[in-house]
């Protein structure tokens, strides 16, 4: 059978599992069971005609199966015993309940990425687990303690949009390892939530269904989709042959896709079109503008610049501060990137590497050199650690020679 049209089909699955009586964490291991009993040719025959049906099918019977072998369960079995007609129609709502669940606010945000990749992604715990490099073990009870926190919250209890869109933007952050590409999963899904939180489908015209979550609703979905589109578009540039990293301003343009940088500017002009501005339309319109450039000396920092401020309105982000200086260094002289700098907390993230890029601009060669090294040391990865060493040995060189 197909895996990713299977894999689209778990949410609504899981959902109609619950509202026949299942408890959520029964009816997402029945789902699971009943994938692998797919995946691995545990089913007989052809294809079946409608592989809804099918999967509500097998995942019922799985999720009976469990209720029969739990003796201490015995009166639930005969509540639930007499198998209902399957059916192949499915409510969106349960979608969207589903990933409002997986990503609770009492959940940490490894839990609701976890549980998001498990219960909406169906992905299996294996195959999250290789992704982010921990044991299967691991990764196991991190989903099943999951699970335990939101047994108890009722299926449709409203969610927070907001939180499900910073969830799968951490999905998408961590990238690609293992045998599972996170960035192109967490694209997968936020399509799936823009069908049903009333977005867009490519670069269509936004339909006028609210998602709930704050400023933006269904614009702030299509946002956050367009800026994953944006930046997944650069990824064939973003590290070299030899596996390091190159910066925006280096990149071979060439190698971006200009179909993703096309679609993901659709979707943000029809989004802003609505005028109700979120944070990621306006993360996703930095974006745009860096992609826009036919090359880094063309960039239109000005507007970068603006678009910060936009950003640093609605979210009053330290981060979004600190890229706002680069943005004004380059829009307006080192010196003036230097002074916006010097109003942040040094002790920021990345605060020695963006500092060490406007001291070298500004001229202060001994000053940039020492402050990489700085950064080096208390990078998040190894690439941008590899990156910021080799930036303070190229100046030192320069320093000696």
């Amino acid at each position: 059978m197909n895996e990713s049209l299977l894999r689209e089909l778990v949410p609504e699955v899981i959902g109609v599992l619950v509202r026949r009586g299942a408890d959520f964490a029964a009816a997402e291991d029945a789902v699971q069971d009943a994938l692998v009993e797919a995946v691995c040719g545990g089913s007989d025959g052809d294809a079946p005609r409608d592989p809804k049906a099918w999967l509500i099918t097998v995942a019922w019977r799985k999720f009976l199966d469990a209720v029969r072998a739990d003796t201490s369960r015995r009166r639930r079995e005969e509540q639930v015993d007499a198998e209902p007609v399957p059916e192949g129609g499915g409510s969106v709502d349960d979608t969207l309940q589903l990933y409002f669940l997986c990503a609770h606010p009492s959940l940490t945000p490894a839990s609701a990425v976890a549980l998001t990749l498990r219960a909406v992604g169906g992905l299996t715990t294996r195959q999250i687990a290789r992704a982010y490099l921990v044991p299967e073990a691991t990764m196991a009870q991190r989903i099943s303690r999951a699970k335990r926190t939101v047994s108890g919250v009722r299926f449709d209890q409203p969610g927070d949009l907001a939180t499900v869109l910073r969830v799968l933007y951490l999905v998408f952050n961590e990238g690609y390892s293992g045998d599972v590409d996170l960035s192109g999963e967490a694209i997968r899904l936020t399509r799936q939530l823009a069908a049903v939180t009333g977005g867009m489908s490519g670069a269509g015209a936004l339909s006028g269904g609210g998602g709930g979550g704050g400023a933006g609703g269904a614009e702030e979905v299509v946002g956050l989709l367009a800026l994953m589109l944006l930046h997944h578009a650069r990824r064939p540039a973003r590290t070299g042959p030899d596996g390091r990293l190159v910066p925006l301003a280096e990149q071979d343009r060439g190698l971006w896709d200009t179909g993703l940088i096309a679609e993901g500017i659709g979707m943000l002009q029809a989004a802003l079109a609505r005028d109700r501005l979120g944070e990621f339309q306006a993360q996703a319109a930095i974006a745009a503008l860096h992609a826009d450039a036919p090359t880094a000396g063309e960039t239109d920092w000005v507007q970068i610049v603006e678009w910060y401020d936009e950003l640093v309105r609605l979210t009053d982000s330290p981060v979004a501060r600190l890229n706002r200086a680069v943005a004004v260094g380059e829009a307006d002289g080192a010196r003036a990137g230097l002074a916006a700098l010097a109003r942040l907390d040094p002790s920021l993230p990345r605060y020695a590497a963006v500092s060490a890029y406007l001291h070298e601009r500004d001229g202060d060669a001994a000053t940039a050199a020492r402050l990489y090294a700085e950064a080096a040391r208390s990078a998040p990865n190894i690439p941008e650690r590899d990156h910021l060493t080799r930036q303070a040995a190229r100046l030192n060189a320069l320093l000696r020679g």
